[in-house]
């Protein structure tokens, strides 16, 4: 909403810029002001990059952006980026004005900042929008605990495994499988605790785990993950 507001703003004061162009003046309080709003930027970035590289670990920065469940975590990076973009372009075009002696390259310079504003604030909506409507949970999460039920003798078959993020590090998860015939109903409370407790141990992230008994045949089949 911030960016989107922003671009809003930009865009038009560099249209009045262009529209109605203010004589130039001594443009040095604008780089003044410029390189310390960059010194500050820089160092708040500087200081988002080293924090979003400790939990990124050997992926990619854009997987990592598309699998973070912590909006939070990428967006003081995403803003700081556009902060600095937007001051290093404010820079040149105050430069270009009085280079080429026309305050309108300053106008267009301000639209350019509120068309980087508004594709950052578009690209954030993207991201955000899977955790405001529920997200599953990462692959590998899903994957493991597909690998706890396969090695229990007593499931003949797992139907599904449905996961949904309720927080950034806290999934719930519902499974639907089927367990055999002969397994006595006070064995298979026992063994549904016991599956949930290893699941809890070895998957912290899941905070609910629902296990459902469901015949195969009743079920919609959801093959593993690959």
């Amino acid at each position: 909403m911030i960016f989107a507001v922003g671009a809003g703003v930009s865009i038009y004061e560099g249209w009045l810029h262009i529209a109605e162009p203010e004589p130039l003046r001594d443009p040095m309080i604008n780089y003044v002001v410029l390189a310390v709003a960059m010194l500050l930027e820089g160092t708040s970035w500087a200081i988002a990059v080293r924090e979003f590289n400790g939990k990124r670990s050997a992926s990619s920065w854009w997987q990592s952006i598309r699998r973070s469940k912590d909006p939070a975590g990428f967006i003081v990076l995403f803003e700081d980026s556009a902060a600095l973009i937007g001051l290093a372009i404010a820079g040149l075009g105050v430069w270009a004005s009085h280079h080429y002696g026309d305050p309108r390259i300053d106008g267009v310079a301000s639209i350019a900042i509120g068309f980087i504003l508004a594709g950052v604030a578009i690209l954030l909506a993207r991201e955000a929008k899977g955790l405001l409507i529920g997200e599953s949970a990462d692959p590998a999460v899903i994957s493991a605990v597909w690998m706890i039920l396969d090695k229990r003798p007593q499931i003949s078959a797992v139907n599904h495994v449905r996961t949904i993020h309720t927080a950034p590090d806290a999934v719930f998860v519902a499974i639907s499988a089927d367990f055999d015939d002969d397994l006595p109903m006070g064995q298979a409370e026992a063994l549904i605790e016991d599956i949930e407790r290893e699941m809890k141990a070895r998957i912290p992230e899941l905070t609910s785990i629902y296990i459902r008994p469901e015949k195969q045949a009743d079920a919609v089949r959801q093959p593993p993950p690959a």
